[in-house]
């Protein structure tokens, strides 16, 4: 399994002038510009590291997932979530020649820790001997930093501050204070990996 994003964060879209702000209550940061792609570089860092450790996308997006088979040919839980839609689902032969499969063929269940792709019949449309299946979805809690849960833009701006001062610190890993906001947005993982 890969999962590769198609389309990134625009970097308008970022918080950079909250991450300052943030600074500069508490380190007595200035602001006068000229650390903005620095600011822009640790919240980067800050989205990829919790969207890594609670396996969600913050900002909506664009992904391809590529798999050898399903994990159950009548339904596939998707490693990302919340997934607001999925785009496409195609058969690739190992020479590379590409199936769309009609959208009738399947449906998203949606579920904030576990979307899962359903077959609409008996199963899933499986690729030829050698062969992958693509799934094109859309997946975010929001297209903008104002439409994220305010638990997680705040994950975000202290991470994103503990990233800034690590220059002058040893890696202490994440922040006691992050993990706390991040918890409600872990899987449980009750029945093992397989459930």
């Amino acid at each position: 399994m890969m999962m590769v994003e198609l389309t990134s964060v625009a970097g308008a879209a970022l918080p950079v002038g909250e991450l300052a702000e943030h600074l500069r209550l508490a380190r007595g940061f200035s602001d006068d510009g000229s650390q903005d792609a620095s600011l822009e570089s640790c919240l980067r860092a800050a989205l990829s590291a919790i969207e890594a450790r609670i396996g969600k996308a913050l900002y909506t997006r664009r992904f391809a997932l590529t798999l050898m088979a399903w994990h159950d040919p009548a339904a596939h839980v998707l490693p990302l979530a919340p997934v607001r839609a999925i785009d496409s689902v195609k058969l690739i032969t190992r020479a590379g020649a590409e199936t769309l499969v009609e959208p009738e063929l399947y449906a998203l269940r949606t579920d904030r820790h576990r979307p899962v792709l359903t077959a609409t019949g008996t199963k899933l449309p499986s690729p030829s001997q050698g062969g992958t299946i693509e799934v094109e979805l859309t997946a975010g809690f929001a297209s903008d930093w104002a439409g994220l849960p305010p638990d997680l833009k705040q994950a975000v701006l202290i991470l994103a501050g503990e990233f800034w001062g690590q220059e002058m610190q040893a890696d202490t890993g994440i922040p006691f204070a992050v993990s706390v906001l991040l918890e409600p947005h872990r899987r449980l993982r009750l029945r093992g990996a397989g459930a």
